[in-house]
C-alpha cells in the first residue's frame, strides 16, 4: 500500500541522510565506477520518490535502492550516446549478472570499510586517499574537507577526481586486501577514520555543533577495523573516539550553546565509552607500539579521571603532548600543548607561544588559534586586544553554536 507523496518524501530525506554513503558504496562495488555509482545512487532516489507514494516503502528500503540504482546504471549505458567498448562491457556484465549479491542488512555495511581500503591504496599519493574517502565514502562537502587539509577547495577537488580517475584507470580491486598489504595501508584507514569522527564531534558549517551520526559511523568502522587489525594505533583510535565521544552529551547546554570542557557537567558523561576507553588506551600503551592516536588518547583518558576539571593533572597533559609532538610534528598539536601550558604554567606563558605560532603563518587562518589568544588576553585582563582577538576568530568561525559563544564572549567584554 503506498502513502502520501509528503510522508514517502520524508521518510526518502531521512533514507539519504542515514543510508546514502552505504547505498554508494555498494554501488562502487557492483559496478566498478565512482561516477557511474553517484549517477546510479541519485537515479535511485529518485525513483523511490516516483514509484514509493504508489508501491509502498519496501521492506528493505536499502537493498531496494542499491538494485533500483544497479539496473538503472544499466539503462544509463545503454542510452549513452558514445557507447564505447568499455561501456558495452560493463552494460553487458551488469545486464547478465541477474540480482546483485550482498544485499543483505549483514553485508551491506562492510562495502564502507572495503571502499575505505580501496580509496587508501598505496598507488594514491595519502592526502588524495584521505581526501578521496571523505569525500565518497562520508559525503563530506570539498569545503569542509578542504577545511581540515587547511587547503583551498578547488585544490582539494582536483586531487579528488585525480584520485577517482587512477583507481578507474589502474583497476584496483573493491576489496579488503590481505594480511600482508593491510600494514602499507593502516596509516591512511586511521587517518580517515579520524577525520571522519573529527568532523562529527565539531563540525566544520552550519548550525549545529556535532553530528552524532558522524560519531557514531566513525566509531563503528574503528571498531571494525580494531577486530581486523588488532593493533595498538588502531585500538588506539578507537579509544580515542570514545573518551571524547563520552563528552559529547554535556558539549552543549540545553539551549543549544556551547559548553568549554572546564564548565561541562561530567556527570553527563557517557561512563561506558569512558570505561571502554580506558581499558583500550592502557592495552595500546603496554604493547610499547603505540603512536599519536593513542597518545591522543591518553591526554583525553587524564581528562575522563578528573572528577572535576580543577583536578585535571595538567603537568601530565602537557608531558604527553610533549612526546605527542615528537611523534606528530603539527602546528595544531603546538596550539594545544600551548593552551595546556597556559593551564599548568599560567596564561602569559601560553599566550608567547601562541604568538609565535601565529607568527608563523601556519594557523593565520585557523579559528581556534584565535580563539585561544583571545581567550589567553581576556584572562590576562587585556581587554583590548582580547577584541581585537575575539573579532578575529569571529570573522573565521563558520558554525553558528561557535559564532555563538565567540559573540557573547564580546559582549561580556563590552565590545
Amino acid at each position: 500500500m503506498g502513502g502520501s507523496s509528503t510522508a514517502v518524501r520524508e521518510v526518502v530525506e531521512e533514507l539519504y541522510r542515514a543510508e546514502s554513503r552505504r547505498v554508494l558504496a555498494t554501488l562502487i562495488r557492483l559496478l566498478g565506477d565512482f561516477d557511474l555509482a553517484e549517477e546510479a545512487l541519485h537515479d535511485a532516489f529518485m525513483a523511490a520518490l516516483e514509484r514509493w507514494p504508489a508501491d509502498g516503502v519496501p521492506g528493505n528500503p536499502r537493498a531496494w535502492l542499491v538494485s533500483a540504482g544497479r539496473f538503472r546504471a544499466i539503462d544509463h549505458l545503454r542510452r549513452r550516446a558514445a557507447f564505447d567498448e568499455r561501456s558495452a562491457e560493463i552494460g553487458r556484465e551488469l545486464a547478465g549478472g541477474g540480482e546483485p549479491v550482498g544485499l543483505d542488512d549483514a553485508d551491506i555495511p562492510d562495502d564502507r570499510l572495503r571502499l575505505i581500503f580501496t580509496c587508501c591504496h598505496p598507488a594514491l599519493a595519502t592526502d588524495a586517499q584521505v581526501a578521496l574517502t571523505l569525500r565518497t565514502v562520508c559525503g563530506l562537502t570539498t569545503e569542509e574537507i578542504a577545511h581540515s587539509f587547511l587547503v583551498p577547495p578547488p585544490t582539494l577537488a582536483q586531487r579528488i577526481v585525480r584520485a577517482k580517475s587512477k583507481i578507474r584507470d589502474a583497476g584496483v580491486p573493491y576489496e579488503v586486501p590481505g594480511p600482508s598489504e593491510l600494514p602499507e595501508r593502516l596509516d591512511a584507514v586511521l587517518a580517515v577514520l579520524y577525520l571522519i569522527f573529527n568532523e562529527g564531534y565539531s563540525a566544520t558549517f552550519g548550525d549545529v555543533l556535532t553530528r552524532a551520526d558522524l560519531c557514531a559511523e566513525a566509531i563503528r568502522l574503528a571498531r571494525t577495523l580494531a577486530t581486523l587489525m588488532p593493533e595498538p594505533e588502531a585500538e588506539g583510535l578507537l579509544a580515542l573516539m570514545l573518551l571524547h565521544d563520552s563528552r559529547r552529551p554535556a558539549r552543549l547546554s540545553g539551549a543549544g550553546e556551547l559548553v568549554l570542557l572546564e564548565e561541562q557537567d561530567r556527570s553527563l558523561w557517557n561512563r561506558d565509552e569512558i570505561r571502554e576507553g580506558l581499558e583500550l588506551t592502557e592495552r595500546a600503551l603496554r604493547s610499547h607500539r603505540f603512536g599519536p592516536y593513542t597518545l591522543q588518547a591518553a591526554i583525553g583518558a587524564v581528562h575522563a579521571e578528573a572528577s572535576c576539571a580543577e583536578e585535571t593533572d595538567w603537568r601530565q597533559i602537557v608531558g604527553l603532548y610533549d612526546v605527542l609532538l615528537r611523534a606528530q610534528p603539527s602546528a595544531v598539536v603546538e596550539l594545544n600543548r600551548a593552551a595546556a601550558i597556559a593551564m599548568r604554567d599560567g596564561p602569559e606563558r601560553g599566550l608567547a607561544l601562541v604568538d609565535a605560532l601565529l607568527t608563523r603563518g601556519e594557523l593565520a587562518s585557523y579559528q581556534l588559534a584565535h580563539a585561544a589568544r583571545a581567550d589567553l588576553l581576556r584572562r590576562l585582563g587585556r581587554t583590548r586586544e582580547a577584541l581585537d582577538a575575539y573579532r578575529r576568530a569571529l570573522a573565521l568561525a563558520a558554525q553558528e553554536p561557535q559564532r555563538r559563544f565567540l559573540l557573547r564572549r564580546l559582549a561580556e567584554l563590552g565590545g
